[in-house]
C-alpha cells in the first residue's frame, strides 16, 4: 500500500475515533471543567442556589444549617474573584480585534469592552482587599467603581447585541425572501434549511446572552444602590443571578 493510501486510512481511523471522544459526556465534561469560565459559572450556580435558599427564610436562622451556607456562599463568593485574575485581557484583545463599521459601533465596543475590562480589572483588587493583602477600608470604594463600571459595560454589551439581533433577522428575511423564489422555481432547499436553521441557532443564543446581561446589570445596580429602591428584593437578585449563571453554563457547554 502506498503512502497515500496509508494516511487516507490513518486519516479515516483517526476519524472514526475521534467521532465518539466528542459525542462522550466525560470528555466534554473534561474539556468544560479545563476553562476558567466553565468552572467560575458552576461556582456561580451554587452559590445563587445557596443565597435563594438564604433569602426564602425556609430555614429559621438559629438552625446551623444557615449559618453554614452563609459561610459557604460567602467563600464560594470569595473564591470567584480569584478567577478574575487578568480576565480583563480577554477585553483588550476583544477590542482590539472587533471590526467596527461605524462611528456608533466604535462607541459602543468601547462601553462595552471597557466596562467589563475596568470591572474584572478593580475585582483583582477587591479580592485582595478580602483576601487581606490590601487595607480593607479601600474595599467600600473599589465596589462602588467596580459596580459601576460593570452597569456600563452591561448597557453597551446589550446595545451591541440588539444590533446584532437586529442583522440576524434581516438575514433571516433574506433568506425567506430567497427561499420562496427557489419553491418557485422547484429548485431544492438544503442549503437554505441549513442556513436558516445556523441562524436560528445564532439568535437563540444572542436572545439568551440579552437576558443574561440583563440579570447581571440589574445586579450591577443594586450593587449601585447599597441594595435599596425597586428591584433589590435579595430574593430577586439571587434569582437573576441563578438565571445568568444557567445561561452562561449552557453558553459555555456548547461552545465546548
Amino acid at each position: 500500500m502506498d503512502a497515500k493510501a496509508l494516511t487516507v486510512g490513518s486519516s479515516q481511523t483517526a476519524t472514526a475515533q475521534s467521532e465518539p471522544k466528542g459525542k462522550d459526556f466525560l470528555n466534554h465534561l473534561e474539556v468544560y471543567l479545563a476553562k476558567r469560565d466553565g468552572v467560575d459559572k458552576l461556582l456561580k450556580i451554587s452559590r445563587y442556589a445557596t443565597k435563594i435558599i438564604l433569602a426564602s427564610s425556609v430555614l429559621p436562622e438559629t438552625v446551623p444549617l444557615t449559618r453554614q451556607l452563609k459561610s459557604f456562599e460567602s467563600s464560594v463568593g470569595l473564591s470567584r474573584k480569584a478567577f478574575r485574575l487578568g480576565k480583563f485581557v480577554q477585553d483588550v484583545n476583544a477590542l482590539r480585534n472587533s471590526h467596527l463599521d461605524s462611528k456608533e459601533e466604535i462607541l459602543l465596543s468601547v462601553i462595552a469592552y471597557g466596562g467589563e475590562g475596568l470591572y474584572y480589572f478593580v475585582e483583582q483588587f477587591i479580592w485582595l482587599a478580602k483576601s487581606g493583602l490590601i487595607d480593607a477600608k479601600h474595599s467600600r470604594n473599589l465596589q462602588k467603581i467596580s459596580a459601576w463600571a460593570e452597569l456600563i459595560g452591561y448597557i453597551g454589551s446589550i446595545s451591541l447585541k440588539l444590533r446584532d439581533l437586529k442583522r440576524i433577522k434581516e438575514d433571516e428575511a433574506c433568506l425567506n425572501s430567497s427561499n420562496e423564489i427557489a419553491i418557485s422555481r422547484g429548485v431544492g432547499r438544503t442549503e437554505e434549511e441549513e442556513r436558516r436553521k445556523k441562524l436560528r441557532e445564532k439568535k437563540l443564543m444572542k436572545q439568551l446572552s440579552v437576558v443574561q446581561d440583563i440579570a447581571d446589570g440589574l445586579m450591577a445596580l443594586a450593587d449601585i444602590r447599597d441594595g435599596k429602591g425597586r428591584f433589590t428584593d435579595p430574593l430577586l437578585l439571587s434569582c437573576a443571578g441563578l438565571l445568568s449563571a444557567l445561561i452562561s453554563t449552557h453558553k459555555n457547554w456548547v461552545s465546548c
